[in-house]
């Protein structure tokens, strides 16, 4: 991919050059946002990676910055390597011990979530998925025997 097809120009400030530059150099950029009165979860996205990879982009909500960056260059690596991420299939090899899920992102979510994915898209209109985990003991957010914290430290996005 060519750095300059992605409509470099004067009006845009550091921080969506370095977007640009991070999509050109390794296949997508990742954005990670926290709360710090720690009252909504935190989260991390991928900026770029249809754009090199003709793959959805990628979000994870409640785990720490340093997992989820890890994560989604995992993914990042995964899918320009050919492999393609269906929803409700299980996948290993995220987190350690653990299978996880994606789930399909909604373009609301996608507009309160993922703004500079958004910006480099023109809009919520672009193929996202959410990497879903289970706690310590394999339940999922939408199990029964769910824990408060989980439920609400893991939003799914749909």
């Amino acid at each position: 991919m060519n750095f300059h097809q992605l409509q470099v120009n004067d009006c845009m400030d550091e921080y969506e050059h370095n977007i640009l530059q991070n999509i050109e150099q390794f296949g997508c950029s990742v954005t990670s946002v926290f709360d710090p009165e720690e009252e909504h979860p935190p989260f991390s996205y991928s900026i770029g990676i249809p754009k090199s990879s003709n793959a959805p982009e990628l979000i994870i909500v409640g785990l720490s910055s340093e997992l989820s960056h890890w994560m989604i260059n995992e993914y990042n690596r995964r899918v320009r390597d050919g492999e393609h991420f269906q929803p409700d299939v299980l996948y290993l090899g995220f987190l350690e011990g653990f299978a996880v899920k994606f789930s399909p992102v909604a373009c609301v979510h996608k507009a309160e979530y993922m703004r500079s994915a958004c910006w480099l898209h023109k809009g919520p209109e672009f193929a996202a998925l959410q990497l879903i985990w289970p706690n310590a003991s394999a339940v999922w957010p939408w199990d029964e025997a769910v824990s408060d914290w989980l439920r609400a430290n893991q939003p799914i996005l749909v």
